[in-house]
């Protein structure tokens, strides 16, 4: 029985047991007390964190330290440092990091460089011993008022984010604060064609406050250092040779706003001309000189001018427009221009001087042939197969005209007989001053070929001379 009643009584106290833990009034302070600590320890106990949470998240712990030590809680960031005094001075400074691409189709440039902002901002003040600086990356950036610095007319920028945003904040125990980022920006840059290849451009990057927050009343840009606020690494370019950097500022006017602080990096850029020789000008002189090669070429050889000028003038056709695919289409004459239609035209006239050739070649073997029928000799025995007169017997004293020229092919020289005076009197002598100057040139066409083997290297050897003179 004794045993039965033991029994019971175990089963007793272990059925009570749990229950007598729940409703344990130690238990449930203590409980209540992390749960209070984790949700109110920052306004219950002003800066003191529990050991427990700062264990178990020591970043966090961390950034509510620097928060509560640069007083983030305690001032509104939204207004500008001294908001309602006078405008906060903003100093920046530029390190120009390398300049990445300019293209002339679109009318811009692609810039990396180190935009570094320096202001003072009284509320991030803190107490030090050493009076040294605080480094923070961009986490804290985005807590504080910051200058909101644009680029005028950029058509694309971004900041390097890689392996972490490039961005850092350094704070100093007086407030001073320096601010730096890392961007890459693509802007615009009107750049003036009319001499190109031979020109030079002047691009800006312009780097301005907001127009929708602060004006000049409010925020005042200006370089920190004066001139050597401007710093670039040694930086090459394949097609230009960067001939000077160097700020400046001024003040932007917009009716609805006012006026604003801008600033200015200013840098001039040369073209190198050995690339648009190799690519465009050696290759046009050489289609022109080519085509010149004519001259020498045998009158009669039909097939063989024909095709060298033509092809000429194709070549060039495609350089022409070779050149104008990479340049952007503008509405007023470049340099390269005058070269490459100038030259096109001297290819386009040594096809037009053999046109002239062969029509008045032509036109001299017909005349000479009809009057070979008129005088009744046999026009088959007295022309060889080339076209020229070879008959040494054939008298052409017999013909009514004054000055009637032979080709050189020709055999005049026993022509004794003087020629017959004219019979029309005074109306055709008149008129006989434009004829002699025609049938001159129609029975001396050889001599266009002489000519021009003259006139067209001096005339070109001169256009190059003017060309070069004016443009280099």
């Amino acid at each position: 029985m004794k045993l039965v009643l033991l029994t019971l009584r175990l089963l007793c106290l272990a059925c009570l047991w749990p229950v007598t833990l729940l409703n344990n009034p130690y238990h449930n302070r203590k409980k209540n007390k992390d749960v209070y600590l984790a949700e109110h320890g920052k306004n219950r106990f002003r800066g003191r964190i529990d050991y427990k949470l700062k264990r178990k998240d020591s970043t966090k712990s961390l950034l509510i330290k620097t928060e509560q030590l640069l007083r983030i809680e305690d001032h509104d960031f939204a207004m500008r440092p001294g908001f309602g005094g006078s405008a906060i001075p903003v100093g920046i400074d530029v390190q120009v990091e390398s300049l990445d691409s300019i293209s002339e189709v679109n009318m811009d440039f692609t810039m990396t460089l180190y935009l570094r902002h320096y202001w003072k901002d009284e509320r991030l003040a803190f107490p030090s011993s050493n009076n040294l600086s605080r480094t923070f990356d961009g986490r804290l950036i985005k807590k504080i008022w910051k200058p909101d610095v644009f680029f005028v007319h950029s058509k694309r920028s971004f900041i390097h984010d890689t392996t972490m945003e490039n961005i850092m904040l350094r704070v100093y125990p007086d407030g001073n604060i320096l601010y730096s980022v890392r961007i890459t920006v693509t802007s615009l840059c009107s750049m003036d064609f009319s001499r190109f290849p031979l020109d030079t451009q002047n691009c800006s990057l312009e780097l301005e406050s907001c127009a929708y927050a602060y004006a000049e009343n409010d925020l005042m840009l200006y370089w920190k250092n004066g001139n050597d606020s401007l710093r670039t690494d040694e930086i090459a370019l394949s097609q230009f040779f960067i001939e000077e950097f160097h700020p400046s500022h001024g003040l932007a006017l917009y009716s609805s706003t006012g006026w604003y602080n801008r600033l200015y990096i200013n840098f001039i850029l040369r073209r190198h001309i050995f690339f648009f020789m190799l690519q465009t000008y050696f290759p046009t002189m050489l289609m022109v000189v080519l085509s010149w090669v004519s001259f020498w070429i045998d009158r009669r050889a039909v097939p063989a001018r024909v095709s060298l000028g033509i092809t000429t003038v194709l070549t060039m056709s495609t350089i022409i427009t070779g050149v104008s695919a990479s340049m952007p289409q503008v509405s007023y004459v470049k340099a390269v221009d005058i070269y490459l239609w100038t030259s096109f035209l001297f290819v386009f006239l040594s096809v037009i001087e053999y046109a002239a050739v062969n029509y008045f070649t032509t036109k001299e073997e017909m005349k000479k042939l009809e009057q070979l029928k008129l005088s009744g000799y046999d026009a088959s025995q007295a022309m060889a197969f080339d076209g020229c007169f070879h008959d040494e017997d054939i008298e052409l004293s017999a013909f009514p005209l004054s000055d009637l020229n032979t080709d050189t092919c020709m055999s005049s020289q026993n022509s004794t007989t003087p020629a017959l005076p004219p019979v029309l009197g005074t109306r055709l002598r008149r008129r006989r001053s434009i004829r002699q100057s025609v049938n001159h040139i129609m029975s001396n066409s050889y001599k266009i070929d002489s000519y021009s083997r003259i006139f067209f290297p001096l005339a070109y050897f001169l256009f190059n001379i003017i060309y070069w003179s004016i443009y280099s």
